[in-house]
């Protein structure tokens, strides 16, 4: 099984792709993080001789859920934090509950909630990674229905989901919303399918089109995703070449997808995949392309990944 989000995940696989966008900018989170200590640093809770509470450990945890969940609810927030820190009793536990510390946790949330300028701040922040956070959950996506295993999909997990651990991932799923939008990207078959799809992208049209797609695939040829179907690894040239993911299943199916967004700063420049021989649909474009070099700044211009299927002489299998 493969699979991105479980009834026990801790950070839903949205919240996860954004989060790892703070490894290609260590730098400018790091001064976001300092930045932000020292603005909210009055409503830590002090007493004389004893380290203020939060701790900074804690702090630190908090300020990277915001990020990966944003926009949050504070009474979530709250209850996220207090489990994770029980869980982790480090300061303390289920069993063996520090009130002094939860209590501090408590406010000190409710304060950096109630103080603007943090807020305007954070709110910046995650603007500014938001984009490069949805091509990771894409990205991600679209290897799950295609890489070897057979891909598990969580309730909800259609649309962009920014869950924490439970009870955030146990609640109810808008069901009729998901099959309405799913019958919408049904009729979306035009040559603009794409562009549909990516101007509702805050409505997470993008990662069910992903999906829609990838399984609508994996049924019409089976063969490509079976035990025995191959897995190779496709070769890519070019300035931007470790920024590419790119492989084979089977004979007549190929995955490309991006990595590392923000450092590849959008300029693929002259990098190019080889495909096989013959003529390639974009399943998720509808663009055809022929065998061998292929750009992949034009596979990725229309949609932020590519699934491939060649075409049988005469049309479609």
């Amino acid at each position: 099984m493969t699979t991105l989000a479980t009834h026990d995940t801790k950070r839903s696989d949205d919240v996860r792709a954004r989060m790892a966008v703070l490894s290609e900018i260590p730098g400018k989170f790091g001064a976001a993080i300092q930045r932000w200590s020292r603005m909210n640093n009055a409503f830590r809770a002090r007493k004389p001789g004893v380290e203020p509470l939060p701790d900074r450990n804690t702090e630190y945890f908090f300020y990277q859920t915001l990020i990966g969940a944003w926009p949050l609810p504070m009474d979530r927030a709250q209850a996220y934090m207090l489990k994770a820190m029980r869980e982790a009793k480090q300061q303390t536990t289920w069993v063996a509950n520090n009130k002094e510390f939860e209590d501090a946790l408590d406010l000190f949330i409710e304060f950096t909630y109630s103080y603007a300028p943090f807020q305007r701040e954070l709110q910046q922040f995650v603007e500014r990674i938001l984009e490069a956070g949805r091509v990771n959950s894409l990205a991600q996506t679209l290897l799950k229905y295609t890489a070897p295993g057979v891909p598990d999909l969580y309730q909800g997990t259609e649309l962009w989901d920014l869950s924490l651990v439970d009870p955030d991932n146990r609640r109810p799923v808008d069901y009729a919303l998901r099959q309405r939008l799913l019958q919408e990207l049904k009729q979306m078959n035009g040559g603009d399918a794409a562009a549909q799809v990516m101007a509702r992208a805050e409505e997470g049209l993008p990662k069910m089109w992903t999906i829609h797609k990838a399984l609508r695939l994996r049924r019409e040829r089976p063969a490509s995703f079976g035990a025995e179907a191959d897995y190779v690894p496709l070769m890519v040239d070019g300035v931007k070449h470790d920024h590419v993911i790119a492989y084979l299943r089977g004979e007549d199916v190929v995955t490309v997808v991006p990595r590392l967004i923000v450092k590849l700063g959008g300029a693929w420049r002259d990098t190019v995949v080889t495909l096989p021989e013959g003529r390639w649909r974009n399943r998720l474009t509808g663009v055809m392309v022929e065998g061998g070099e292929v750009e992949v700044r034009g596979l990725l211009k229309d949609f932020p990944v590519a699934l491939l299927a060649r075409e049988e002489v005469g049309g479609d299998r």
